[in-house]
């Protein structure tokens, strides 16, 4: 399930939005990753400022049709295989996006990422959330566990 939206400025002129409220729904990277690829499309690479608003647009507006959005992050297509080097400097340049683009666009929030155990990356969507160092956690990137389900 999800909203289908088009648009012709793009790359990547079609996106859907899939967002579950019913926690038991939602599911893990991978499980993401192949949903997507059996609706014939990839998990969501972004590779612009331009790009990354028109999506928070998106979220904004599906926020507004009052379906109840309550916070909830949405998987993106960035994610990093191995972790022989997950903890060292080096560790934000090995993440890659899912469908193969090589932009270097990346929309971290403050202290991301992480690294260590964390491999897949999700947009935050916390608006209830208490703002943190680098503001209220929304549509900014963070590493996540691959197995949590967003």
């Amino acid at each position: 399930s999800g909203q289908k939206v088009c648009y012709g400025a793009f790359k990547h002129s079609c996106y859907k939005l899939a967002y579950f409220q019913d926690l038991s729904r939602r599911v893990g990277f991978q499980e993401a990753r192949q949903a997507c690829e059996m609706d014939g499309g990839a998990l969501l690479s972004l590779e612009s400022e331009a790009e990354q608003q028109l999506i928070e647009n998106m979220l904004q507006n599906l926020t507004k049709s009052g379906s109840g959005i309550s916070d909830g992050d949405f998987w993106i297509g960035l994610w990093r295989s191995g972790d022989g080097l997950a903890t060292s400097s080096v560790c934000p340049d090995l993440y890659q996006w899912a469908d193969g683009s090589i932009s270097p666009f990346r929309n971290w929030y403050t202290d991301e990422p992480s690294c260590g155990s964390e491999a897949c990356v999700v947009m935050y969507h916390q608006p209830t959330a208490n703002p943190g160092l680098g503001g209220p956690y929304l549509y900014q990137w963070n590493d996540d566990r691959c197995n949590m389900k967003h």
